[in-house]
């Protein structure tokens, strides 16, 4: 058996933590870029805690997922403005910003000469600036993850930046800053810190560390996430979110994902839909006929086990087996009202162009195993 971790150089975990931030970041730099979302009631705080600490700060203001224009002119302003430091506080799209501007920014070229697919694939040479990210949703552990997935509107797909080096220096992970979150975007994103827990687990480079990170991760959602829906300011399943998210991070940027992530990565590109919310919708299918196409081919049973694991974790009951577990999954999505694929324009006639996409993504290598074109168009089609 071999297998690596890599993560943060540093976690800090905890309610109000992010008041931390200006005492960090003083260790790291003295001209910080701030990127951060629309809110200012979040962000605020931080600039205060970063000027309390005598450093200089540049806004970087964005909405919505990154694409490679929004990347390239985040890049152009901490270069132009000489930062030394990013510091990214928001979403899963403003941590994946982040993490690719402080890396570029310290790197010679084009954001094409490295993204993987429709780029170069080019090996980053030099580290990043120092980099601190503040997640303020409970959904895609980007904060400790090593790639940055990137919207190339163009060429209608969603690719990734990826490299050791763009791993943060510190990760401040504040459960108080996801009480705030509406309830379909708790569903949204809670959904995929599940989905990014249970594909790890029983991926085909899962290792025991992974193992245990998703076991705890999941443990957490199946108790916590219907409730914080619910309940917004629950804290005690707030932490367990934060947590889960956090958990998930860790998993696949150390073991992989499956095919969910692997269609989503193509939904994506193609269409106007939450990420979460479209994980979400697949995770059921997925499950089912993964566990399907394990009993057919009677190929690997210790997987197997692992989904009937799965099952009494999320069921909470011993010897569930495997199909209880796509039942739970398939209920939860419904209770959080997770919409079908076609709210956002799929149709049976995209589902060959998705298919052949799908196959060549990087997630869906880590499917444990290979299905079938007429076994994803089967996922497209009851997820639709």
């Amino acid at each position: 058996m071999r297998f690596e971790f890599a993560t943060a150089m540093r976690i800090v975990f905890g309610k109000g933590v992010t008041h931390e931030v200006g005492q960090l970041a003083a260790e790291l730099g003295r001209r910080a870029l701030v990127v951060g979302g629309g809110s200012q009631s979040r962000i605020e705080p931080i600039l205060d805690s970063l000027s309390n600490q005598g450093l200089e700060c540049q806004r970087y203001p964005m909405s919505g997922e990154p694409t490679v224009d929004t990347v390239r002119l985040g890049t152009d302003v901490a270069r132009q403005e000489r930062c030394d430091l990013v510091i990214g506080c928001g979403g899963g799209s403003v941590m994946d910003a982040s993490k690719a501007i402080a890396i570029l920014t310290a790197n010679e070229g084009d954001i094409y000469d490295y993204l993987e697919v429709i780029g170069r694939g080019k090996t980053f040479s030099k580290p990043s600036l120092p980099l601190i990210t503040i997640p303020t949703t409970a959904g895609t552990g980007a904060e400790v993850t090593r790639n940055a997935v990137i919207g190339a509107p163009e060429q209608r797909v969603k690719v990734s930046l990826r490299s050791n080096y763009i791993l943060a220096r510190a990760a401040l992970v504040d459960p108080e800053l996801t009480y705030g979150m509406p309830p379909h975007v708790t569903a949204s994103t809670g959904m995929d810190a599940l989905t990014q827990l249970i594909e790890p687990y029983v991926s085909n480079k899962a290792n025991p560390l992974t193992d245990t990170l998703c076991l705890d991760g999941i443990t957490r959602a199946a108790r916590s996430l219907l409730r914080a829906y619910q309940n917004g300011e629950d804290p005690a399943a707030r932490q367990d979110m934060a947590l889960a998210s956090l958990f998930s991070g860790l998993a696949l940027a150390n073991a992989k994902l499956g095919a969910v992530h692997g269609v989503a990565s193509v939904l994506g590109g193609m269409y106007d839909g939450p990420h979460g919310a479209i994980c979400a919708r697949l995770l059921p299918p997925v499950m089912a006929i993964n566990v399907r196409a394990l009993k057919e081919r009677g190929t690997d049973k210790r997987t197997l086990q692992k989904y009937e694991r799965l099952a009494s974790v999320l069921t909470g009951r011993e010897g569930a087996a495997a199909e209880a577990g796509v039942a739970w999954v398939q209920e939860l999505g419904e209770a959080l009202h997770i919409p079908p694929l076609s709210t956002y324009g799929v149709t049976p006639n995209d589902f060959s162009e998705i298919v052949a996409k799908s196959a060549v993504a990087s997630s869906t290598k880590g499917n444990p195993i290979e299905l079938t074109p007429a076994e994803m168009e089967e996922v497209l089609s009851r997820a639709l």
